[in-house]
């Protein structure tokens, strides 16, 4: 048996052709989708990237594995503790460790533990390359690697590759001479100006006016990405470089399997394409960035295509990314294991019968604290803490009429929202449960000072921003939810005033 896992960072389902996109990014990803199964509803359980992957890796929430940040305490995985053994559980229990349960040799190409310290991602790979940028790769730094592992261990029997490419992940870095091949085509319809120009008088990172998170700051590195957005062309701009980095990808993803058809290889290949988390394009008022609990960031594509996989199908339950585990656990005929939070969908895979959840709870906690509920076609979103976005404490969308979230209708549908909080409750009923632990990390993330990308420091320096910048509205609202930011700022000023007096 040989697998080929294609993890492509920040991809969105819907700017991909097979998802119904209308521009051409991903020829190369489509025709994989029309030989497999495709999944509409698939969601991340913990985003962004360090949550997400550990998430997939470990099969299990990040609720239950501690993992739920990108700094402080819940930027690590919680260690075993008294019941760790000679080996610890991810040894045994981890994704690629699955494999290795079935004879197959396990092949890394990725940067992405050196990234964010995420050395539990390592466990169970026979073999890793780091391609050496810590994430700042472009496609053709990646390719050559790949290529050299193919050539070397195609043609061998019983082995699963992993890769990342980073392409469509801020800074949009396609090469120059690549082009835009894009640059005649519409901009998505639902942006009009006077969406944009609703979103123009929005504040919080990554808004119009911040697309460098605080700030409007730029690198000649990466002309494709733009500071800010002063009007439609600017907008241009962001969608521009995002599917420029998909198509770009997609070409080097064209390369590899021309390089296993060459190898005679590529037909009996299981081939699994997806993501980590998708990437906000004016969802919630928010480009460029992967910073919230909502369908933008949280929602991913997964294509599976092999033998014994139904052909052209397409599946539009709800699944989490890890529920995976199971379901190659199911297609090995091996038992899950009892640390697994996932459910198998396997019957999707082999007979295209409709299997999904009732509902599903996503988390957010390094640029926000968020957790959400996707049921029907309702998507309903609880802050904790809103990155100062200034979101409100509820929010609603209907997915079917609003798929960009732009209508919040949490006041005018109370049932639909009480509704969600039971779910959102009976979800963390069982987390709580079936866990020896006694805290929720998006606790400990909040009690640290809130999530690692929106601290009282980034609020200190952007209120500065927002009076330059003629949005000092925000700034009485910021201080009132956010006091701790302030008074902290107070005590910095006292402190160099003493210094200075004291000559310190």
């Amino acid at each position: 048996m040989r697998v080929l896992v294609l993890d492509l960072d920040s991809l969105r389902p819907d700017h991909l052709g097979c998802y119904g996109y209308n521009r051409n990014t991903s020829p190369n990803i489509d025709k994989i989708a029309e030989e497999g199964v495709q999944f509409t509803n698939y969601y991340t359980s913990d985003a962004p990237c360090f949550p997400s992957r550990t998430a997939l890796m470990s099969g299990r929430f990040g609720i239950h594995t501690g993992g739920v940040g990108h700094g402080g305490t819940a930027a690590n995985v919680r260690l075993e503790g008294p019941t760790r053994s000679f080996m610890d559980r991810l040894t045994f229990e981890s994704f690629p460790a699955l494999f290795r349960s079935k004879g197959m040799k396990t092949s890394l190409i990725s940067p992405f533990p050196e990234r964010h310290s995420a050395w539990t991602f390592y466990a169970g790979f026979n073999e890793i390359h780091n391609t050496g940028n810590a994430g700042m790769e472009s496609a053709e730094e990646v390719t050559p690697t790949v290529l050299k592992w193919v050539e070397d261990n195609a043609e061998d029997d019983n082995w699963m590759l992993y890769v990342n490419y980073w392409d469509p992940h801020t800074p949009y870095r396609a090469p120059a001479e690549f082009g835009n091949p894009f640059e005649h085509d519409p901009l998505p319809e639902w942006i009009t100006p006077e969406v944009f120009e609703q979103h123009r008088k929005k504040v919080g990172p990554h808004s119009v006016h911040d697309l460098n998170m605080y700030d409007n700051a730029t690198s000649p590195n990466y002309p494709r990405n733009p500071g800010e957005m002063k009007d439609m062309d600017g907008l241009r701009d962001v969608i521009d470089g995002y599917d420029c980095g998909v198509r770009h990808m997609d070409n080097h993803i064209g390369q590899i399997f021309k390089a296993f058809e060459e190898k005679g290889v590529m037909d009996d290949l299981m081939i699994i394409i997806t993501a980590d988390h998708g990437e906000n394009l004016g969802e919630l008022g928010i480009y460029g960035e992967h910073g919230t609990a909502d369908q933008g960031t949280c929602r991913i594509p997964m294509i599976i295509r092999g033998p014994g996989i139904q052909k052209g199908h397409v599946d539009h339950g709800l699944h989490y990314h890890l529920d995976f585990l199971p379901t190659l656990a199911d297609l090995f005929g091996k038992e899950p294991q009892q640390s697994w939070d996932g459910t198998s969908y396997a019957p999707v895979l082999t007979k295209g019968e409709e299997y999904g959840r009732k509902y599903l709870v996503v988390s957010q906690c390094a640029h926000v604290c968020q957790r959400s509920v996707r049921f029907d076609n309702w998507l309903y979103i609880r802050t904790y803490h809103d990155g100062f976005h200034l979101f409100d404490d509820e929010m609603l969308f209907n997915l079917e009429n609003d798929p960009y979230e732009q209508h919040n209708l949490a006041m005018q549908r109370r049932d639909i929202c009480q509704e969600a909080v039971y779910y959102l409750n009976e979800w963390h009923d069982e987390m709580m449960k079936s866990m020896p632990y006694d805290v929720d990390p998006m606790w400990t993330v909040i009690r640290e000072g809130g999530p690692y990308h929106a601290q009282a420091k980034d609020l200190q320096k952007y209120v500065v921003r927002l009076e330059e910048t003629g949005r000092g509205w925000a700034i009485p609202e910021l201080k009132r939810r956010h006091p701790k930011a302030f008074e902290k700022k107070q005590e910095d000023n006292i402190f160099k005033k003493g210094a200075e007096l004291f000559n310190f």
